[in-house]
């Protein structure tokens, strides 16, 4: 009898133990994702655009096959590799963050510079020719997986970081089990965000025209004519987010004393928000993200020439992931 009351009270530890290491990562998780707050947005922006144009029925599967790309690309190929690089190259996890910084600079500055100074691409173009809708789709598919593929590796560089700068004592199957809750999260958020904006002016469509009420039909009206307005905020958050969080990346990268330790432009951004702000918690952060997505910016805007000039053609085209 005591033997087995002996062991109920070690499945009981054991349980509070798994319980307490559920918490745990489940608390990291929480935190590291928001690291990569800026590239999530920007991948719900993107998505959508891979599916204008294809007959409706085909929006759920398409977005079904992209996310289970997505799935296997995170927890199969990158969660592996940032694993290994962890434990034994963790050096080289700041200059492959900054690698994914300077993207997010050029994506976001790009973006502002297609505004500002309107100009046609050939393969957006091209893309645009419909032709036979099985070989579009499978296009779409294609472009939108490999887009998911720089964003989610973006993504899992950010939240490893993040959960390493975060939780520099936690093991590595700690560690490891909690970038994969984050991928998981994530990929989820994203991809049913999309399905959502995707389908909504078809919700609106039906309400409108089976609507028993007049709040019904207008609320139908509303999402038909209110979804290209959310895209619209929708990518100006992203490319927003994409320049503050890539500048951010830059700034703290050349901060980081293992790395280069330079005291600039990161002790500049620091005296000036508190410069600024005083000791406003929130103002300090609006001061500090608005400074780094200038940086981001125009670090994006140098990067714009050499990129579309000098790399891209050295790859053999002039595409850049969206």
């Amino acid at each position: 009898m005591s033997g087995l009351i002996a062991l109920l009270d070690d499945v009981a530890a054991l349980t509070r133990i798994a319980a307490t290491s559920i918490d745990d990562v489940a608390g990291m998780a929480a935190k590291a994702g928001t690291k990569a707050a800026g590239v999530i947005i920007d991948d719900a922006a993107v998505t959508p655009k891979y599916v204008t144009g294809l007959d409706p029925k085909r929006e759920l599967p398409i977005i079904w096959k992209i996310a289970r790309a997505s799935f296997f690309s995170k927890l199969v190929i990158l969660l592996p590799v940032a694993m290994l690089l962890n434990a034994f190259a963790p050096v080289l996890l700041i200059p492959l963050l900054m690698l994914g910084g300077l993207y997010l600079c050029f994506e976001g500055a790009e973006k502002i510079y297609h505004v500002l100074v309107p100009h046609g691409d050939a393969h957006v173009e091209a893309d645009m020719d419909v032709g036979d809708p099985a070989h579009l789709e499978e296009k779409r598919v294609k472009g939108a997986i490999k887009t998911d593929f720089i964003l989610s590796a973006e993504i899992m560089t950010i939240s490893l970081n993040g959960i390493v700068d975060e939780f520099p004592d936690a093991g590595l199957w700690l560690q490891g089990a909690t970038l994969a809750a984050v991928a998981i999260a994530i990929t989820i958020v994203v991809y049913g965000t999309v399905a959502l904006i995707v389908k909504m002016d078809d919700v609106g469509a039906w309400f409108a025209m089976n609507g028993k009420t007049g709040f019904g039909r207008g609320l139908g009206r509303g999402l038909v004519h209110g979804m290209p307005k959310l895209l619209t905020v929708l990518s100006i958050v992203g490319t927003a987010a994409m320049l503050w969080v890539g500048g951010s990346i830059l700034v703290h990268g050349l901060h980081d004393g293992a790395f280069l330790g330079w005291e600039q432009p990161y002790g500049f951004i620091k005296d000036m928000s508190h410069t600024v702000a005083g000791d406003s918690g929130f103002g300090n952060w609006a001061v500090t993200a608005f400074a780094d997505g200038v940086l981001g910016l125009a670090v994006g805007l140098l990067l714009i020439p050499i990129v579309t000039r000098v790399i891209a053609p050295l790859f053999g085209g002039g595409e850049t992931a969206h």
